[in-house]
């Protein structure tokens, strides 16, 4: 019997190779898809975290932007604060400044009211002895109460119409409704019936009419209103010198007189200018006023506050338009605040040889 041969490389040695190489195979291939999914699942945190710092990146952006914003408009809120810090501290200075002239001018005025004060007291002493020694007797004329002889008795207010050809220049600026600012600027706001009405004007109004009343005999006259501009009362009369006989035209003009309203500001250099339309020339100025001029010839270009040295040197220049012929009789009416009126006036009426008055608040 033959013997079987015995091969190394047989059939189950071939099946078990093809199935350890199979299972190698297999194993490799369920390492690789699991290692797959791990990068898969990895690229897509990483991906969301690259999207959130996209997201955080895109805010602190605006927020940038918005900071960049607010710093620039800190830097100009900053140079706005600088430039009214600026301005205050001018401001201020210039206030300092007014207030020392105020106080100079305080100390001058004081000198000046104490030496007024005294030359009053002397002519009270001096009227006491002429009226102690004027005799008791009344004068016929005076009993018989005509105008002239009135006009006469009226010299101890100092304005004495004594001219042929009497200029009344009346202020009719919106100063003239009150004393005091502040009620000035509530009125001027008012309608017309309530400025007309006002208590300071009526006064006014009453002095002029009283001086007209006073017109001597045979004289002549004209009433010229200003405030930034000057104009007669009577548009028609420009110019012209009314006769003061003449009872209907004074009443028209008393009524004009009435239905004027006072408004704007004041410029004493065009109500001075009004003199050059009479022809001729006046011989007695009465100028009824309460202050100091506000503008020159043309209003400002820029409308501001004027404090009281410009409107001191507006008042120099307006007084150099009058010159020295002409008798200038002031009669200032109050206005609180203006402290430089009085003086200045004053020396109006002195250099002109006119009379200066401040009357009491029952005259006329």
């Amino acid at each position: 019997m033959k013997r079987r041969r015995v091969e190394v490389f047989s059939m189950s040695f071939l099946d078990c190779i093809c199935c350890g190489f199979g299972a190698v195979i297999l194993f490799y291939t369920i390492i690789s898809a699991q290692a797959g999914v791990e990068r898969i699942r990895k690229t897509e945190d990483l991906a969301a975290q690259v999207s959130r710092l996209d997201e955080e990146v895109l805010d602190g952006t605006k927020n940038l932007a918005v900071l960049r914003n607010t710093l620039e408009k800190t830097r100009s809120d900053t140079i706005s604060a600088a430039s009214r810090a600026t301005r205050l501290l001018e401001e201020r200075e210039q206030k300092l400044i007014e207030s020392a002239s105020y106080e100079e001018e305080s100390l001058a005025r004081r000198e000046r009211i104490e030496q007024l004060k005294a030359d009053l007291r002397a002519l009270d002493e001096a009227n006491r002895r002429l009226e102690a020694s004027a005799p008791t007797a009344t004068p016929r004329a005076e009993l018989a109460g005509t105008p002239r002889t009135l006009a006469d008795r009226r010299y101890i207010t100092g304005l004495n119409l004594k001219g042929r050809r009497i200029l009344i220049l009346l202020d009719r600026s919106a100063s003239m409704l009150d004393e005091d600012l502040v009620n000035v600027i509530r009125l001027r706001n008012s309608p017309e019936p309530a400025r007309r009405a006002a208590q300071k004007w009526r006064r006014a109004v009453e002095v002029t009419g009283w001086v007209t009343s006073q017109l001597p005999r045979g004289a002549s006259y004209q009433v010229y209103g200003f405030n930034t501009q000057a104009a007669a009362l009577l548009p028609a009369t420009a110019g012209k010198w009314l006769a003061s006989n003449d009872a209907n035209q004074l009443d028209q003009l008393l009524r004009a007189l009435d239905d004027t309203t006072p408004l704007e500001g004041t410029s004493l250099l065009n109500a001075f200018r009004a003199i050059r339309e009479l022809s001729p020339a006046p011989d007695q100025i009465v100028l009824i006023t309460d202050g100091l001029p506000t503008q020159g010839a043309s209003p400002p270009a820029v409308s501001r506050y004027i404090g009281i040295q410009a409107r001191a040197r507006l008042f120099d220049e307006a007084a150099k338009a009058v010159g020295r012929r002409t008798p200038v009789d002031v009669v200032l009416l109050p206005m609180k605040g203006d402290l430089l009126a009085s003086h200045r006036f004053w020396n109006l009426a002195r250099d002109t040889g006119g009379a200066f008055l401040m009357p009491s608040r029952d005259w006329p």
